[in-house]
């Protein structure tokens, strides 16, 4: 019986992955985003390596992502109007090609500060444009009745390469160097090439494509401001992604400096931290709808991990507060692209993802170097403090905010989304 359960809640997981053309794209990224990681984790070590500085990975990860906060919202309504596909496919291609030159750069010794931050910014500015189209291309692959699920598997993706993507890139840096990541992960974008060049189009589900024109940027913007439903997740999202999800700042000076740890310390706490948000993610996929108290609680449950984190005496205590941190930041990232993916119209999903992108992946530009600095002036658990009180105030926003009657100005869809996803009341 006990088998026949597990069997059967297996089977309710991974449902839509019957679907063959996700069923590509899934394995296809699982690999291709294992690669990703290994090249971000590895420019986090070599970075600091090279400079020992909170403001220098905060600097990193504004050239990662800065792009992301000036680009988004335009990449969004290119992918409303492209082929998702064929865009799709060109961005990885483009994101292979950079980090084939990020590798070589580093064979050749000539990896300055100044050259890898310049090839992050590259690789921002292709996140830019793949971040929205991936996204909006998940809902394009699968029947309605199997969205939820889909959006959680997706989620799954990115957690499950950070489980082997930090653990890989500690051991190639310390064995092989810093260069044969990067080419590696150069190699990986070919399974995702390879997935996306297999998919048969006519058995897609894809949305009109909205004609070119202007002022379409403002329109999204005016179209989010206008759903209630859409514009208080992207808040508390601004308010998370800018303080909290600055993992790459703040673990690495944490391990290395209060708890004493080294470079493969630091890719062991990663990988923990992201088997909790695996475990989270496939735990999410089971649940046929998203509610906003879910999304409030997941933030708040963030902000406490945080705060545990931070006091952790030592490593056996951060250990297992990190797959905690796992868990409830994975939990309110998914609910919260769930909602956002669900509820916005198909003429516009492809210029909302992008601003939730602009949000959350743009928003560390502005927050990495202010959590680099405190944690070099204070130490990095006053980073820790600072990222946990920003998702407790947004828990307390989004609680209010979703109390009150929504105001909308035209119907969204309800696939996946129950009536608890607008209101707090009952």
């Amino acid at each position: 019986m006990t088998r026949k359960r597990l069997s059967l809640a297996a089977t309710d997981t991974f449902r839509s992955l019957h679907v063959r053309n996700f069923r590509l794209f899934f394995y296809g990224q699982l690999v291709s985003q294992t690669g990703t990681w290994l090249t971000m984790i590895a420019q986090t070590l070599l970075v600091l390596k090279l400079t020992n500085s909170g403001i220098a990975l905060g600097l990193l990860t504004a050239c990662q992502f800065g792009p992301v906060l000036i680009l988004g919202a335009w990449a969004g309504a290119v992918a409303d109007r492209a082929n998702k596909r064929k865009l799709l496919f060109a961005v990885q291609a483009g994101a292979m090609l950079q980090s084939t030159v990020l590798g070589l750069v580093v064979l050749t010794h000539h990896a300055t500060v100044g050259a890898i931050f310049a090839l992050a910014a590259v690789q921002g500015v292709l996140t830019a444009f793949d971040n929205p189209t991936r996204r909006s291309f998940v809902v394009e692959m699968v029947p309605p009745t199997e969205l939820n699920n889909a959006v959680s598997l997706n989620s799954a993706i990115m957690t499950g390469s950070r489980v082997v993507g930090p653990t890989a890139a500690g051991i190639l840096v310390v064995t092989v160097g810093f260069g044969w990541a990067f080419l590696i992960d150069a190699f990986s974008y070919l399974a995702v090439l390879w997935g996306l060049w297999q998919m048969r189009p006519a058995e897609l589900y894809s949305a009109a494509r909205t004609p070119r024109g202007k002022g379409q940027v403002r329109d999204g913007l005016r179209y989010i401001r206008s759903q209630r439903r859409l514009f208080v997740p992207l808040v508390m999202m601004a308010i998370i992604g800018t303080l909290a999800f600055n993992f790459s700042v703040t673990i690495p000076l944490l391990v290395t400096g209060p708890l004493h740890g080294g470079d493969r310390t630091f890719t062991v706490l990663f990988s923990v931290l992201s088997l909790g948000s695996l475990a989270g993610a496939l735990w999410t996929a089971r649940r046929k709808e998203v509610t906003s108290r879910q999304l409030v609680g997941a933030a708040a449950g963030f902000g406490v991990a945080m705060l545990g984190l931070a006091a952790a005496p030592n490593l056996a205590i951060a250990f297992p507060i990190g797959a905690l941190m796992g868990v409830a930041s994975i939990a309110f990232m998914t609910a919260s692209t769930a909602m956002v993916q669900v509820l916005a119209g198909p003429e516009y999903r492809g210029r909302v993802l992008a601003i939730q992108s602009m949000v959350f992946l743009g928003s560390t530009p502005i927050g990495g170097p202010i959590v680099g600095w405190l944690s070099d002036v204070a130490g990095p658990r006053a980073g820790l403090v600072l990222g946990a009180v920003s998702c407790l105030v947004a828990a307390a926003y989004g609680a209010r905010a979703l109390r009150e009657p929504a105001v909308v100005s035209r119907p969204a869809p309800h696939v996946g989304i129950d009536d608890d996803a607008v209101s707090l009341a009952d």
